[in-house]
């Protein structure tokens, strides 16, 4: 049985870590609501640009589609981009993205596909090197920049175009967290190269009206694709780093509360063992006193 000393080590060893969970959860909560505000009015933006590019491909097809758009004309290699957080304790928030890129990793290697990786964030890099390393083509992180920009899913945009116009891989699929709630992130796969138009549908209320472009759609979506590659993995960026932080403050919340639980547990046998020897204590100085 430990003694009063090791007891009460451990007792003000839980208390500093419930301090320091505490303080995460806090600050987890303040970044939240900026990180959310961010993901949100990257939403429409987004959303807007696949619009776009829907009314543009319907007037394009053939050899005038870009490859961007009309791919290599192959499925062969596939280039799995995971953009994951750079720290942990954030619950599974990291294992979760890495897991489903993982799963359809093995399926298309089941149908004898050939899987490249390009790892976003040191977490995603350091799970999915376990396994699949050697497949690993590109690695970016972001341990030293303090607030996310669009130049850095530049940076990464530029990567993957690059990769591709080298015939490094046939199509692209972006992973992350799409973020929901503070309990709920949701795992997304979405393919980036080539892009994925809903086929020229007008939009809800739209007046369907005719367009023409000047200069030309072929000439607008050779500047409009590779813009649009960047825009998602901005998105993306935005989306995980809100997923991020509701994730660790859920997670620091039950850290919180499970610390406070032990807290109590060791206090219990504190008190348990304090009160054994105050009565052993007792019983030696009456057998004392009666004995003389």
């Amino acid at each position: 049985m430990p003694s009063l000393k090791d007891l009460r080590n451990r007792i003000a060893s839980v208390k500093a870590t419930q301090k320091i969970t505490k303080a995460m959860q806090m600050v987890a909560a303040a970044k939240l609501k900026r990180a959310q505000n961010a993901a949100e009015a990257a939403r429409p933006y987004a959303e807007k640009m696949d619009a776009v590019l829907a009314n543009l491909t319907g007037a394009v097809t053939g050899s005038d589609a870009p490859m961007l758009l009309s791919g290599t004309g192959k499925d062969n290699v596939h280039l799995l981009v995971v953009a994951t957080a750079e720290r942990g304790l954030c619950g599974a928030f990291n294992t979760s993205i890495v897991r489903l890129a993982r799963e359809r990793a093995l399926a298309l290697q089941a149908e004898g596909k050939t899987v490249k990786f390009f790892c976003v964030g040191r977490k995603g890099y350091d799970l999915i090197r376990r396994q699949f390393e050697k497949q690993i083509v590109g690695y970016i992180e972001f341990r030293a920049i303090k607030q996310l920009s669009y130049a850095q899913a530049e940076e990464v945009g530029t990567q993957v175009l690059k990769l591709y116009a080298e015939g490094e891989f046939d199509i692209a699929t972006l992973f992350f967290s799409k973020f929901k709630s503070v309990i709920a992130q949701i795992p997304t796969g979405q393919q980036i190269i080539p892009a994925q138009v809903a086929g020229g549908a007008a939009a809800p209320g739209a007046d369907n009206a005719p367009y023409e472009f000047e200069p030309g759609e072929a000439e607008i979506l050779a500047d409009l694709l590779p813009r649009n590659v960047t825009i998602q993995i901005f998105k993306a960026i935005l989306e995980n780093a809100a997923s991020e932080q509701g994730a660790r403050m859920s997670s620091m919340d039950s850290a919180t509360r499970n610390a406070g639980e032990m807290i109590k547990k060791q206090t219990l046998k504190y008190n348990r063992a304090r009160q054994a020897m105050i009565t052993k204590e007792l019983i030696e100085i009456i057998s004392g006193a009666e004995a003389l």
